[in-house]
């Protein structure tokens, strides 16, 4: 049996006669670039996560990195961030001539220890940059108190989290004072190429992030900053528009997938060899992210089985080869660094067959009781649920 990673052919054929009479009607207007299918979509996406505004952008990635020149982070400005994230979380600091400072992870939720924050500050800080990883919300509560008694920016990175919630009911997004989300083909809610967006409930934001979107202009060719080229195309609007109406019931056959992994996992007895992922209120599961001993061993079993999975992330950021003028050694984060040596993504899409479920974890208890297993890992706070 074949389980791909994900299937975007099983969720395009229900609604390619929505998809494609929405990408006709920008034809039929040949208006590409900005314009009112954009806006319709920033005030969608901002109703749907509670925000009063939106501004659409050409990536993920320029969402994060925008919402920092919002921030006013330049050369000189420290940035606190999680070592166990997207590349782009980090590079994005390095572009405007700012230091990433990393902070390490909880094992259980592979978000940043929001404790670990405060000694992490210095009088450079000018933002932390927590993320929302795998659709799980972060622990924000004692990082917004940190950062408004001294006037530091919080930005969400929620990439991967959009219509994710946390314990007090917040949505990702709106919880600091900006979020970015990624609209990246395999994200819960994707385009057909890049696309990506900022939340922001500051009237003074929002309409900095608008005019740094389009090189700083405004009015047009009049520029009292240095911006970029961060414009949303329609095209992937309308798409993202018709994709929006059914975001929410894509969520709950996400969340009916990962409750069925976790009744075949205790079926299976393996609930002492598999640490899977945190069941929070609030996950979206943009993945299905569980750990196990000799994971690299197990991905090509499973590749030979049929089963697709995929490794998020191999090696954290403070270890990149690029980032190695930081100073950071190995050892120095080491829930970040036990995590990318032990996570394996499993298929978690919506159209996700029961069949295709109990065909994953029959192969890994074939796996390991075949006696491939390492010893039991250590689980430090990780939760198995």
């Amino acid at each position: 049996m074949k389980v791909p990673l994900l299937d975007l052919q099983a969720q395009y054929a229900p609604i390619r006669a929505e998809i494609r009479a929405a990408m006709d009607r920008v034809c039929d207007a040949q208006h590409f670039i900005l314009g009112p299918e954009v806006s319709a979509l920033e005030e969608e996406v901002a109703q749907f996560c509670g925000a009063r505004f939106g501004v659409g952008v050409s990536s993920g990635t320029d969402a994060l990195l925008v919402a920092l020149m919002a921030a006013g982070v330049g050369p000189g400005d420290e940035v606190i961030t999680s070592s166990f994230t997207f590349f782009a979380t980090a590079g994005v600091i390095v572009r405007l001539g700012a230091r990433p400072v990393f902070v390490d992870i909880d094992a259980g939720t592979f978000n940043l220890k929001s404790e670990e924050v405060q000694t992490k500050l210095t009088s450079c800080t000018k933002a932390i940059v927590p993320v929302h990883l795998f659709g799980l919300c972060a622990e924000l509560s004692s990082i917004l108190e940190i950062a408004g008694d001294r006037g530091i920016h919080v930005i969400e990175d929620a990439a991967q989290a959009i219509g994710a919630g946390d314990r007090l009911g917040r949505s990702a997004g709106t919880i600091g004072d900006m979020g970015c989300f990624s609209f990246f083909p395999s994200k819960n809610l994707g385009a057909f190429g890049d696309a990506g967006m900022i939340v922001t409930n500051d009237a003074d934001l929002a309409e900095s992030l608008r005019v740094l979107r389009v090189h700083g202009g405004k009015p047009k060719y009049y520029h009292r900053v240095v911006g970029g080229n961060f414009r949303l195309d329609a095209l992937q609007a309308a798409v993202l528009r018709v994709k929006l109406k059914h975001l929410t019931a894509w969520t709950e056959a996400r969340r009916r997938n990962a409750q069925r992994y976790r009744e075949l996992f205790a079926e299976s007895g393996l609930q002492s060899q598999v640490t899977l992922p945190q069941d929070t209120p609030g996950h979206i599961y943009n993945q299905f992210v569980i750990r196990v001993p000799r994971r690299d061993e197990l991905r090509s079993f499973l590749r030979q089985n049929g089963v697709e999975t995929e490794i998020y992330y191999p090696v954290p950021l403070h270890l990149q080869d690029c980032f190695a003028d930081l100073g950071y050694r190995k050892g120095e984060l080491p829930e970040s660094e036990k995590a990318a040596a032990q996570v394996l993504a499993l298929p978690i899409y919506p159209e996700l067959l029961m069949e295709q479920q109990r065909h994953v974890v029959e192969q890994i208890r074939r796996y390991l009781d075949d006696g491939a297993q390492a010893p039991e890992l250590s689980r430090g706070s990780a939760a198995v649920s």
